[in-house]
């Protein structure tokens, strides 16, 4: 009799705590994730990258004047807390645009200095160092994954693609067109995602040319985002250009999927916005879209006829879940929402920078799970 009631004691308990568990699980939402107080006001982040619970870096400027241009901010996420990281012998002026990493110890930041130039700093593990950009190269962005490193940039107006060799940056030919953001799978797997004057455009690398695709023919279209899951499951993320209309007329979002044969467009549950980042998960699956400034149509007759859209979009089997960006005192919505997956764990980091009081602006950091 004892045994039978410990027994049944033990399911009830096992139940209550399935139940808290799923129920705990059907709560979870994005949650603000405050910046060090070092953090001076006027300050944005533009990229993050992890790599554990425990582990994270983040970039971008602070103490941003209306014609000041700021200085080159780096956080880092102790597991714990964001705190500031001091940058030894790095003086100049400007921001750090974009984040990389094949590891802990070789990490990749790209920056510009207020009079236009490259920036580039190194983290061997121990130390944040400046690297001599490769000449006459304006750089963009920091792209890293199986076990490469590319940077995105151009010279004397044109596109350039760099990799690193472990040793020095070697160019590396670019498809036609603007390349905005790269996938590496390895020296010979590369995507990438862009536009061309015939619209937005996704090409591939095998290591001896690009083969590129127009994704969607609309006038201004572009993708900046690409994930490449498997050689039948392709993602690319952007907007869709308008030509004419009313002035401001929003533009939708563009979402598109190559199945192995062809290129589809994704319908998405917003009606207006751009994605600014794709997110996969422990897997490698598309597990999230960011929507910068989404709105849909509101109920007819409204007024105004927009509302606010979902700014983050939860892939599941052939569905989107949707979810809103936690409410901020004395703080708008994010302008810039680009994110990072926790490698290991069901948890995401998105950086960014929200809007202010009378146009200025603050750092913005927040996390799902």
């Amino acid at each position: 009799m004892a045994r039978r009631l410990l027994v049944a004691a033990l399911a009830v308990t096992m139940t209550v705590v399935a139940i808290m568990t799923s129920a705990s699980a059907g709560t979870l939402s994005w949650r603000h994730v405050p910046v060090p107080a070092q953090v001076r006001p006027q300050s944005g982040l533009n990229e993050v990258v992890a790599f554990g619970p425990d582990r994270a870096w983040a970039v971008g400027a602070d103490a941003v004047g209306r014609e000041a241009p700021g200085f080159p901010l780096v956080l880092r996420w102790d597991g714990t807390a964001w705190q500031r990281q001091s940058l030894p012998g790095v003086g100049w002026q400007g921001e750090l645009l974009s984040i990389a990493a094949t590891s802990p110890t070789a990490v990749w930041v790209v920056g510009r200095d207020s009079a236009g130039g490259a920036r580039l700093l190194r983290f061997d593990g121990s130390a944040w160092k400046e690297s001599r950009p490769p000449r006459g190269v304006v750089l963009t962005k920091a792209v890293a994954g199986g076990g490469e490193t590319w940077l995105i940039g151009s010279r004397d107006g044109a596109q350039i693609l760099l990799r690193w060799d472990g040793h020095a940056w070697r160019e590396v030919p670019a498809p036609p067109g603007s390349v905005d953001g790269l996938h590496i799978l390895s020296p010979d797997d590369v995507w990438a995602a862009g536009a061309t004057n015939s619209g937005a455009a996704v090409s591939h690398w095998n290591g001896q040319a690009w083969k590129q695709t127009i994704v969607d023919g609309f006038p201004r279209s572009a993708v900046s985002s690409v994930l490449a899951v498997s050689p039948t499951e392709v993602w690319a993320g952007g907007t869709e250009g308008f030509v004419g209309g009313p002035p401001g007329r929003p533009i939708p979002p563009l979402l598109v999927r190559w199945d192995g044969q062809e290129w589809n467009r994704v319908t998405v549950p917003t009606d207006f916005g751009s994605i600014s980042s794709l997110a996969p998960d422990t897997s490698g699956a598309l597990a999230w879209v960011s929507v910068v400034r989404s709105q849909k149509w509101g109920p007819p007759g409204s007024n105004p006829p927009l509302i606010p859209g979902p700014d983050f979009l939860a892939r599941n089997d052939q569905s989107f879940t949707e979810y809103s960006e936690p409410a901020v005192a004395g703080e708008g919505d994010s302008s810039v929402l680009r994110l990072a997956p926790v490698p290991g764990a069901e948890k995401v980091w998105s950086v960014g920078r929200a809007d202010g009081p009378e146009g200025t602006f603050a750092p913005r950091i927040l996390r799902f799970g």
